[in-house]
This record gives C-alpha cells, sequence and structure tokens, in this order.
C-alpha cells in the first residue's frame, strides 16, 4: 500500500529543504511561500523520510 505525505503549511517556515530533497513531491508556493505536496505518492519513501526528518518545524507526515 502506497503511502500519503501532507504538509501542515500552517506550521510550514518556507525553509525550502522538502524541495530541495524530493523536488518531484514538494513544492515552495509563490504566494505563500510555504511548501505544499504536488504528488502525495509521489516519491521513494527513503527522501520523504528524509525530508520528514530534515524538517525544522516537523510540519511533514504521513496520512493516516
Amino acid at each position: 500500500m502506497t503511502r500519503r505525505v501532507f504538509i501542515d503549511e500552517e506550521e510550514c517556515i518556507g525553509c525550502g529543504t522538502c524541495q530541495e530533497l524530493c523536488p518531484d513531491v514538494f513544492e515552495l508556493d509563490d504566494d505563500t511561500q510555504k511548501a505544499r505536496v504536488i504528488m502525495p505518492e509521489g516519491g521513494p519513501e527513503e527522501l520523504i523520510e528524509e525530508a520528514m526528518e530534515s524538517c525544522p518545524v516537523s510540519c511533514i507526515h504521513w496520512e493516516d
């Protein structure tokens, strides 16, 4: 079963780390300057996990 990732955009500070690690999954919104998920099931889980661990505010999560 494929896991889906999401970002709590209210917590996001727009550092861009997730986008650097997984550009196929995350991008920074031009208007809000916060990260958003563009492909929730679209990346290697190892890279998504690395983005989760690298996020300074821990706003990236797996959907239940």
